[in-house]
């Protein structure tokens, strides 16, 4: 079976990632727990903060969830106006400042921002290509974006997993695909959709293998699509907890679930950025 179009709707339906993904927290939350388990371990908002360690003025990370990048980058860089965005104004909850934000239309004048992020969220847009074109907008003319994703080959274990699952629980031989966020804006294709605005974007690759010794942490992860149920075309509950079992079996027989995951951030600054830098400091 083929997976679902990149462009399915439900992973742009700002009224479900609003009321139910993203409602608040614990959805994302459990996604973020399984990296706990992989070598090597990335430190995604310290990277942040090093990449910024010229960056003077106002930054916004747009799309910000649960707000962990702002937290440190408020922690260690309090010299920076952190404004934290998001689609969400559940998930926004105890996030100090936050501003409930379409990235397809900010709310933020022509040249404000020093630097934006958009962490892992840019699939969550409708219209990305309008959506960066907002982030040059909004950022001053040397003004730097960092922006992360997943590649087309993060996580194929999670997808096989899911797979035999659905296929075990509709009594075929291989079920649908669940809806796959990182499809709509991967790390190979981001550059494409990108380069209309920036034409300096480096690639930082965070490839890793996550090693689980208990079903619990990738049960919460596929639990964690719930919002996306009425969308997979399997009973949802029942295709979880089938998956249980079989990540149980693999950790009997092999010691752990083992998952290859591959993620990056791409450092992206706009056209005529390093010149102005040069002369800037001449």
């Amino acid at each position: 079976m083929n997976a679902r179009p990149i462009n399915d709707p439900s992973v742009t339906d700002r009224q479900l990632l609003s009321a139910q993904a993203y409602g608040t927290g614990q959805h994302l939350a459990a996604r973020q727990s399984l990296y706990q388990w992989q070598a090597p371990q990335y430190d995604l908002p310290d990277i942040v903060v090093q990449e910024l360690a010229n960056v003077r003025g106002v930054v916004a990370d747009i799309g910000c969830g649960n707000g962990k990048f702002v937290q440190r980058l408020r922690t260690e860089r309090s010299d920076l106006a952190v404004i934290p965005m998001d689609i969400s104004s559940g998930i926004l909850n105890g996030i100090p400042g936050a501003i409930v934000a379409d990235a397809q239309q900010l709310p933020v004048a022509d040249g404000a921002l020093s630097a934006a992020l958009a962490m892992h969220m840019l699939y969550h847009v409708e219209d990305q290509r309008r959506a960066v074109r907002e982030l040059g907008r909004v950022l001053t003319a040397d003004g730097m974006a960092l922006i992360s994703t997943n590649s087309r080959h993060d996580k194929v274990q999670l997808e096989n997993l899911w797979r035999r699952a659905a296929g075990d629980v509709l009594g075929v031989s291989e079920g649908p695909a669940r809806v796959q966020l990182s499809a709509r804006f991967t790390l190979e294709d981001a550059p494409d959709v990108l380069k209309e605005v920036f034409t300096d974007i480096r690639t930082i690759p965070l490839p890793g293998v996550i090693e689980v010794p208990d079903p619990a942490p990738v049960v919460a992860h596929l639990a964690s699509y719930e919002a996306w149920a009425d969308q997979m075309g399997v009973p949802f509950a029942e295709t979880v907890e089938h998956a249980r079992g079989l990540v149980a079996e693999a950790i009997r027989v092999q010691g752990v679930f083992r998952i290859t995951c591959l993620g990056g951030i791409l450092v992206c600054r706009k056209a005529g950025a390093k010149s102005a830098s040069l002369s800037a400091g001449r």
